[in-house]
């Protein structure tokens, strides 16, 4: 039996995170908020813009946040257009910024693993900054910066910037890309991926692995050959491993 088969998971919700991108001189830069550093959710962390799915997200929607990760179909339309409203507002309540609705490419669905204290199946959407001053909710966000991927994960690699797993997987995505153009392009290309995240222990200390992994379901195969999709996360840099599409 596996580590995740023994641990009862924690109620889920639902929530929404936007990477909003623009153009510089040295490539395209993201938009990344610093949380406080002593309280709420991912304390200290530089994390996109984003938040939990509020009750007026659900207008016109009979969606509601499952129960467990287990079995939850993707493809739910309430649920989805529930996040895509909480996208929005939260970047408005964040940052000041009004994006569009339509504007957003839904890129990736991030499930926790079971024993995460605070569990929300978190909808990643793209989408090209718009124009406007920045201002910060002060009670949610203490800093922002606009970054180019690649400095953001030098920057953790170094200890001097936090990030959590899924702003980090979605980073190492966006690097070596020319334009926001050609992320847009991707994004709609290949469509969502799901990242249904599953904590283990592997060779090189603790690891996030995912569907492709020869680990994925059972640890025992842990350092066995065969597909890799892990990010291992027991000392910096992390280490990304995957055979396939991440």
């Amino acid at each position: 039996m596996t580590r995740d088969a023994q641990t009862a998971p924690a109620p889920i919700g639902v929530a929404a995170t936007v990477v909003l991108l623009r153009d510089s001189a040295h490539g395209p830069e993201v938009l990344l908020l610093e949380r406080p550093r002593h309280r709420g959710s991912f304390a200290g962390a530089w994390v996109f813009p984003g938040g939990g799915v509020d009750p007026e997200d659900r207008v016109e929607t009979d969606a509601a946040a499952p129960d467990s990760a287990d079995g939850a179909d993707d493809s739910d339309d309430g649920e989805e257009r529930a996040a895509r409203r909480a996208a929005v507002r939260e970047v408005r309540e964040e940052t000041g910024l009004e994006i569009s609705p339509n504007s957003l490419l839904s890129t990736a669905l991030w499930i926790p693993p079971a024993s995460a204290p605070k569990r929300l199946r978190t909808w990643f959407y793209v989408t090209t900054a718009p124009a406007g001053t920045i201002v910060l909710a002060e009670d949610e966000v203490v800093d922002h910066a606009w970054l180019r991927p690649e400095d953001a994960l030098e920057r953790h690699a170094s200890a001097s910037l936090t990030l959590v797993a899924p702003t980090w997987v979605t980073l190492h995505g966006l690097c070596g890309v020319g334009s926001v153009a050609e992320i847009l392009a991707n994004a709609a290309k290949r469509g969502r991926a799901r990242y249904e995240t599953r904590l283990r222990e592997s060779g090189s200390g603790p690891a996030l692995f995912w569907a492709g992994d020869v680990a994925y379901d059972d640890d025992a195969h842990v350092d066995e050959a065969g597909g890799r999709h892990r990010l291992t996360i027991g000392e910096l840099p992390w280490v990304y491993s995957t055979s396939g599409r991440p």
